[in-house]
């Protein structure tokens, strides 16, 4: 019998996804218990596959001293076992490393659910088979029904015998195909009796699967089972041809438990019903004020919470006084539709009395606040234990003997401060102080502490302060109605009091988780780089948990060479081991200390998952002992983690933006220089070119027009050296730096080289300066400086036309240098002057106007290597002003020379 094939869950798909390796196929050959044949009908598929071509290799194969198994195994290629040496003894284990390396395209495994050597790589074999799913490998594996984990109790009741060997139920229903192997009972009995078929080494002891009883039951759960995963299988097939017709309300359940061990069958009922109904569902604990005093059951509650996140529920520890408002309430915040509840039966009668009489039944309350939700009751009494024994382990372990100590303590020096007191007050007024004491108590102790001091201060007030003093007799019946009013106040007070100290408790450990998130989270968000990221590990989460912490980062420049991205060591940090963190990192699974995957590592590793990628590792080792084991903790640890990865993947799309704008800005720069090579340096070549044939062919040609043509060469030849020379000069300055070759110069001298050299340029143009005598020396770089003005003055002379005024003018004003070159031309266009400072900007962008648009821009850098400025505007009523400024410095003093 062989169900139908499944979809892989989203998660192995996103994972396999990720690496770029399509994950293998399981395949389980399921049965009622040991000895109905599965390692048999799968060695025989081996077989077929191995016929069909495939490349098969056996792991590790039980044959229970069969001799037809053994025959059969030794015809099949197999894996040699890695042999581990343990507690003075070789055994033999499952060579994972080996298969991977080798990459058959089949293996098959006996007897998933076994455990593996302690110290190990994984602790479970199906930890191993999981990791050859993820290398695309097809497994074969065995597994009997009473090693799904979430009919373990379910066993245990049905036959006596807990099976502690285990599978998640995931990789039942998350399985490729599903073999029953199925035999009648009294066919396996007759085999068990005769040899022909042996039980595994781990229920050869067991009587129950020798009788006929058990052996029908469990080949009904195991036909259940299989009926379950063809139903799912069924019914997503339903939803893939007819997803319109399915009704959008879904199923969540909601499974309350408490921090006792009897309580992993609540969440194993709700994971196996969560599975029945295609069902979300959520794990809840509501925190009392008593739980926080009690150690083991926060060890317990963190055992709990695991187990619900590796069935796949999300778990929520919710602080509160009263289980049924608090339960009713989250039920309707999240839209619960069924909720599990566990029916201890009462530890006392004295409770059970209490409850009857106070209406405290959780599952009544929570009907009458939501009658909408479902309740599924589930027995969770402990058949190891006695109800009397464990009501007075429960009673010894919630007994805070040391705060009823104290409490006795506080009240006899009550006494004795109200028998001082006596003297001088009445004796109403001193029922006060008794009154402060328990309400002091309430909030330092809790309230068990408060209603005992309660008692005890009416006990006092009536034995030291009430006629007949010394004694418990009472000679006004009046003080019967003080007595108990007091007993009343007190005990309301000391509820109260113990509340508010409750609430101020969560509270304050609320705001300190909340305070710590918010400070991480305000660290990082300035973090842009991995060092800094890194150092907000050390310094600020670190601190956190008392603990030391490293970031492993992947080496990204060997992404491309190897299959998977390489992580690379942290410096200074000696307890991080690489080979662990790249196992979480390949997997993105938590590894190391607590977990059982690599348990034997010092540090605990986990994945810093981003919503796109996995980023990195965090690798945290406590300083002193083990890391905390809180479900608090372990929260803002994941909270922290997640903030890192945030950062990693912001500092990813930062690296990613930083280098496509480096990129745009190339490209806009090398179109900008090929538009200039193919108008404003093509323009002058081909000029040249034209005028040089015409000076070759015409042989004939007046001296007049052969001197025009040379002058035309010459001019166009000057105008292609000056564009090549600006952008030679730009380049260079851009990438070394401007060098500059400072020395004292009069401007007038500069000015006028840089006039001599236009030459003939400026022949359709009026010059005019405005230099005055009297102008301090400057220092500047004069061959530099001379460029600034050549470019500036040939600007002038393009975008102006002939006849033009060109005017140099400059002033020294306190310790600056104006220089204004002006002209009375058309003016700049209607935008930002600063835009024609820029590379390959130009003031018309289509016209027969040489140049490339890198003059100003060559002006404005020279200019600030000087330390000046440089600004352009428009003139009125019309032209353009450039005008430079320079700081003057000190010149130097001239001596005058003396006559002979």
């Amino acid at each position: 019998m062989q169900s139908a094939s499944e979809p892989r869950v989203q998660g192995q798909e996103s994972q396999a996804q990720a690496s770029g390796v399509e994950r293998g196929r399981l395949k389980i050959f399921f049965g009622a218990c040991p000895g109905v044949g599965k390692t048999w009908a799968m060695l025989q598929a081996v077989r077929r596959q191995r016929d069909d071509g495939i490349d098969v290799a056996l792991g590790e194969i039980d044959t229970h001293g069969s001799e037809a198994l053994r025959r059969l195994v030794d015809n099949l290629p197999a894996r040699p076992p890695k042999h581990v040496h343990h507690h003075e003894r070789m055994l033999r284990e499952f060579d994972v490393d080996g298969a991977l390396a080798a990459h058959p395209q089949l293996v098959a495994i006996d007897e998933l659910a076994r455990a593996n050597v302690p110290g190990g790589r994984h602790a479970k074999r199906w930890q191993d088979v999981d990791e050859l799913l993820a290398a695309g490998i097809d497994v074969y594996a065995t597994l009997d029904v009473a090693q799904l984990e979430s009919l373990g109790d379910t066993v245990s009741n049905l036959i006596g015998l807990r099976v502690r060997e285990t599978v998640p139920d995931r990789f039942f229903f998350d399985a490729a195909d599903v073999v029953l192997i199925d035999l009648a009972p009294d066919d396996l009995l007759a085999r068990l009796m005769s040899g022909s078929a042996r039980l595994t080494a781990a229920t050869e002891g067991a009587r129950s699967y020798r009788v006929r009883a058990n052996l029908l039951a469990l080949r009904e759960l195991a036909l259940r089972c299989v009926a379950d995963r063809a139903n799912a299988d069924v019914h997503g097939q339903r939803l893939k041809g007819r997803l319109r017709t399915v009704s959008a309300a879904r199923e969540r359940i909601m499974v309350a438990i408490r921090a006792e061990p009897s309580h992993e069958r609540l969440i194993h009922e709700g994971a196996r019903l969560a599975q029945h109904l295609r069902a979300e569902w959520i794990v809840v604990h509501v925190d009392q004020p008593a739980d926080g005093r009690d150690p083991h059951g926060r060890e317990t509650l963190l055992t709990l919470a695991n187990l619900a996140d590796s069935l796949g529920a999300e778990f929520a520890n919710l602080p509160g006084e009263d289980i049924a408002s608090t339960l009713a309430g989250y039920a309707h915040e999240r839209g619960a539709t069924r909720l599990v509840l566990g029916s201890d039966p009462p530890r006392s009668r004295w409770r059970a009395l209490c409850a009857a009489l106070s209406g405290a039944n959780v599952a009544e309350r929570i009907v009458r606040a939501n009658p909408r939700v479902g309740l599924v009751v589930v027995g969770t009494a402990d058949d190891a234990q006695a109800p009397a024994a464990k009501a007075l382990t429960q009673r010894a372990a919630d007994t805070p003997l040391n705060g009823l100590i104290l409490a006795v303590i506080a009240c006899a020096l009550t006494t004795l401060v109200a028998s001082v007191l006596l003297h001088f007050f009445a004796t109403p007024n001193v029922v006060m102080l008794f009154m402060l004491n328990v309400v002091l108590l309430s909030l330092r102790l809790g309230r068990l502490a408060g209603a005992w001091a309660a008692l005890i201060s009416v006990g006092s007030f009536d034995f030291f302060f009430v006629e007949p003093r010394f004694s418990f007799a009472v000679s006004d019946t009046q003080y019967l109605v003080t007595f108990v009013l007091m007993l009343t106040v007190a005990l309301v007070t000391s509820q109260l009091a113990a509340r508010l100290r409750y609430k101020a408790k969560v509270a304050t450990a609320g705001e300190r988780r909340a305070t710590a998130v918010a400070r991480v989270a305000r660290d990082l968000s300035s973090a842009i780089r991995p060092a800094q990221i890194a150092a907000v590990c050390r310094q600020t989460i670190a601190p956190l948990f008392n603990a030391r912490v490293a970031l492993v980062l992947p080496d990204l420049t060997t992404a491309s060479s190897t299959p998977q991205t390489e992580l690379l060591q942290p410096a200074g940090e000696e307890f991080v081991d690489t080979s662990v963190a790249q196992w979480t990192y390949d997997h993105a699974e938590a590894a190391g200390a607590g977990t059982p995957t690599l348990s034997g590592a010092r540090a605990l590793y986990l994945p810093l998952k981003g919503p796109i990628s996995t980023r990195g590792v965090l690798a945290i080792c406590a300083e002193e002992g083990e890391l905390s084991h809180d479900a608090d903790d372990r929260r803002l640890l994941d909270a922290c983690c997640l903030l890192i990865a945030l950062a990693l993947e912001r500092t990813h799309f930062i690296e990613i933006a930083q280098d496509t704008q480096v990129r745009m800005e190339g490209e806009r720069l090398r179109n900008a220089l090929l538009a200039a090579v193919s108008h404003d340096l093509k323009t002058p070549l081909t000029a040249i070119r034209g005028l040089a044939e015409t000076l070759e062919q015409v042989s004939d040609l007046p001296e007049h027009e052969r001197v025009a043509a040379s002058r035309s060469i010459r001019l166009q030849t000057e105008e292609l050296h000056r564009l090549v020379t600006n952008l030679l000069d730009l380049a260079r300055m851009q990438s070394e730096g401007v060098r500059l070759n400072k020395e004292w110069h009069a401007l007038g001298e500069i000015t006028g080289s840089a006039l001599a050299r236009l030459g003939t340029t400026l022949a359709a143009h009026r010059v005019r300066t405005e230099l005055p005598p009297d102008l301090p020396l400057i220092e500047i770089d004069a061959i530099a400086f001379e460029r600034v003005l050549v470019n500036l003055i040939d600007n002038a002379v393009k975008y102006t036309p002939d006849g033009s005024t060109i005017q140099i003018r400059a002033r020294a004003v306190g310790d600056t240098m104006h220089l204004f070159i002006e002209d009375d031309g058309p003016g700049l266009p209607n935008v930002d002057p600063e835009h024609f400072f820029e590379a390959f900007t130009r003031g018309v962008r289509e016209s027969t106007i040489s140049g490339v648009g890198l003059g100003l821009a060559l002006c404005r850098t020279i200019v600030d290597a000087h330390e000046g400025a440089i600004d352009a505007e428009r003139r009125a009523p019309q032209g353009t002003r450039f005008e430079i400024r320079l700081p003057l410095g000190v010149p130097p003093v001239i001596e005058e020379e003396r006559p002979a």
